[in-house]
């Protein structure tokens, strides 16, 4: 039996965190290609530290992309993020490109083959979840959904120039009390936001409060002596100066803050043929498009792959007690109205464009689908569909 009263806690890191600092560098290289040739096969990792950036990986493209436009393209990554730092700077930076062709191994195993009548196949195995409940308008989990929202006012001040007192690197972390299984307010609310040498940490406290007391809901915010604003009392190194950063490594931050399970497999430097992407894209997509219809409070749902196999190995549904329909009737539906194969996926949810250094920061979910088609595994058009099958 599932608690209804109990503490949740999720964090949050933001756009010049060293880890995201890579993932941002790694999408951009992916939508490099995909602009390029939208079925550009790519598999880009980044490390970052004191003035070095390093991409290693493996790439395929119809047209040969050079060398300097990609380093080009990593060097305007860091730019927009804002590091222009002694440690750590966009135009400085020592860059190393180990980037080379991808394996023809795999390309053999993900590739179709209509003399053959060969679908293109998953390009690796896995398992992958997607997850959606009622605790905010975006259907995600509260305390991942404001954790992401505190850094992103943070960056948005910091951007335009309103709180020039702030450095890129910033994180934030939200305990919210749940009575009867809903959020009713925050416990405590964690940020250490890297800031400039002659800032007060009473200056910093007021601006960061602030931001904090106008993104959580009214009557939501925690006692002053449970929030915490650069605990340690100084925080003027940061980014890849001061931690190493490598692609993929905020995986539950990328999610849903730890509210439902992962597969495992990171997200950023990878075009869509990967299912660890693309089919945690739909899996959100499917998860988010159940509860809209009005079918549960909260969906979490599962679908596996082998390595070159284009049909889906298994589908599961858990509506958590929250559902007006059976999940083995639900599962039957959506095996019939979607087509999760790695190929029906991109053409479902249009992935083979350039979409993706967007999502590199505050959550690759719970986001607005915008007009270059970003975020298109966030609409609900879906929900129609399913209710219509039920009926």
């Amino acid at each position: 039996m599932s608690r209804s009263s109990y503490l949740f806690t999720s964090e949050s890191v933001s756009e010049g965190h060293p880890d995201k600092v890579c993932d941002r560098i790694s999408d951009s290289i992916v939508d490099l290609y995909l602009g390029t040739d939208p079925l550009s096969r790519v598999a880009v990792e980044t490390l970052t530290t004191t003035n070095l950036i390093v991409l290693a990986g493996e790439v395929r493209c119809s047209e040969p992309i050079s060398q300097e436009l990609i380093e080009q393209t990593a060097r305007e990554a860091v730019r927009k993020i804002g590091y222009e730092q002694e440690g750590f700077h966009w135009k400085n930076a020592r860059l190393e490109n180990y980037l080379h062709e991808q394996s023809a191994d795999i390309a053999q195993g993900v590739d179709s083959d209509e003399a053959s009548q060969k679908d293109e196949g998953a390009g690796d195995q896995g398992i992958m979840f997607g997850y959606a409940c009622r605790e905010t308008d975006n259907l995600m989990p509260a305390p991942i959904h404001y954790s992401h929202r505190i850094l992103e006012e943070l960056a948005k001040g910091r951007h335009s120039g309103a709180m020039p007192e702030l450095g890129p690197d910033s994180k934030s972390q939200v305990t919210l009390q749940y009575e009867n299984g809903k959020p009713v307010g925050a416990t405590s609310v964690v940020v250490s936001t890297q800031h400039n040498e002659d800032v007060p940490q009473d200056h910093l406290h007021n601006i960061v409060r602030g931001v904090v007391a106008d993104v959580l809901p009214d009557g939501w915010m925690c006692p002053e002596d449970e929030l915490y604003i650069n605990p340690t009392g100084r925080f003027v190194i940061g980014g890849p100066d001061g931690d190493a950063g490598l692609t993929g490594r905020k995986i539950i931050v990328d999610t849903y803050g730890g509210a439902a399970p992962h597969g495992g497999g990171a997200f950023s430097g990878k075009d869509p043929t990967k299912v660890d992407r693309s089919a945690a894209y739909a899996a959100r997509y499917v998860a988010k498009n159940i509860v809209a219809a009005g079918l549960a409070d909260k969906c979490t749902l599962q679908v596996s792959y082998a390595i070159g196999v284009s049909k889906p190995l298994s589908l599961y549904v858990d509506l958590h007690n929250t559902g007006t329909v059976e999940e083995s009737t639900l599962e039957k539906v959506l095996s019939r109205i979607v087509d999760l194969s790695p190929r029906g996926i991109r053409e479902l949810l249009s992935l083979n464009r350039p979409i993706y250094e967007r999502t590199s920061a505050y959550g690759h979910f719970g986001r607005e689908p915008d007009n270059e088609g970003g975020f298109s595994w966030e609409k609900l058009d879906l929900a129609e569909a399913i209710k219509s099958e039920l009926s």
